[in-house]
């Protein structure tokens, strides 16, 4: 267990949210039980004590321990429109050139392309971000459709509990798969998600009143097992397919179709964690007609199969 990263620095600064520092402390910081081997040694680095929401965090240790340690994670951001902490990005950047893996959770990602660390490299972060990384550190393979990246030595996550699959995927590289699983059950979580699993943002039922589609869609959800058509709810509406289609991209910001097809493949994943019905019986109910058609829709929207996921949430 010689080889396995142990010195584990989390950096807090002003302006951090809590969800995620708290969150890298509880796994990194807490041993399993009767583990085999030694666990980490997390210190909390920041200049000065530092405001995270409605917590005062005291640090352990300055900024320059980041430098020193296996590993550094960067908690997320609450204010992306604002330069990181020049302290911060330096401190960073100073950590990765003496070997450390640097790794940021949700907004996070903003200080390590500020450092330059995810210049020419694939990386993520929260889903409602991802455009304005993209457009601010054009360098950066920015991928918004994935829970995280892990390119070695630079690792990054999507936003929240995305946040938490990234970290158990280090526990994972560090200490085998049985580790990783005693510590997901302790925090009662999925084991394993996918980092090339989608960040789960479907697109939503709109509220049922205040606009001129909330009687065809309550009556598209009763019928999601059947094969619709956009003519068929265009009919349905009484308008014609472009009224229709106007009116769809100004309620729910897509297509009638697009809207359609998510709300199948959200069918689709409720039956997947809450029932055993084969994926036949599945693609059926969420009107897909084959298993194959599901198989093809499910995966390249979600990211995985539709039986890995399944796996995942009955886990």
């Amino acid at each position: 267990m010689s080889s396995v990263p142990r010195s584990v620095a989390v950096a807090a600064t002003d302006g951090m949210l809590h969800f995620e520092l708290a969150l890298a402390y509880e796994v990194f910081g807490s041993a399993p039980d009767a583990l085999p081997g030694p666990w980490y040694d997390v210190s909390v680095c920041g200049t000065h004590a530092v405001r995270a929401g409605r917590f005062l965090v005291e640090p352990d240790c300055g900024l320059d321990r980041l430098a020193h340690a296996d590993t550094v994670i960067v908690p997320a951001l609450a204010d992306v429109d604002e330069d990181p902490p020049a302290d911060l990005v330096e401190a960073v950047r100073a950590a990765h050139e003496s070997g450390a893996r640097v790794v940021s959770l949700c907004t996070g990602a903003f200080v390590l392309a500020a450092a330059g660390l995810l210049d020419g490299l694939r990386a993520t972060t929260h889903w409602a971000h991802t455009e304005d990384l993209a457009a601010r550190y054009p360098r950066v393979e920015v991928d918004p459709d994935v829970l995280y990246v892990d390119n070695g030595s630079v690792l990054t996550s999507a936003g929240k509990a995305a946040a938490m699959d990234l970290c158990l995927h280090l526990v994972r590289r560090d200490h085998g798969s049985a580790v990783a699983n005693v510590v997901a059950r302790r925090l009662v979580v999925p084991p394993h998600r996918a980092g090339g699993q989608a960040q789960f943002v479907t697109t939503p039922v709109p509220a049922q009143d205040g606009h001129p589609l909330a009687e065809l869609l309550t009556w598209v959800m009763r019928r999601l097992d059947q094969p619709l058509t956009v003519e068929d709810l265009a009919r349905q509406a009484n308008m014609s397919s472009r009224h229709l289609a106007r009116h769809f991209r100004s309620v729910a910001g897509t297509t009638p179709l697009q809207w359609l097809l998510a709300q199948r493949i959200r069918r689709a994943q409720e039956l997947l964690e809450t029932t055993d019905d084969s994926i036949d019986t599945i693609a059926s109910a969420a009107g897909m007609g084959t298993a194959t058609t599901l198989r093809r829709h499910f995966h390249r929207t979600i990211g995985v199969p539709p039986d890995a996921y399944r796996r995942t949430f009955r886990a």
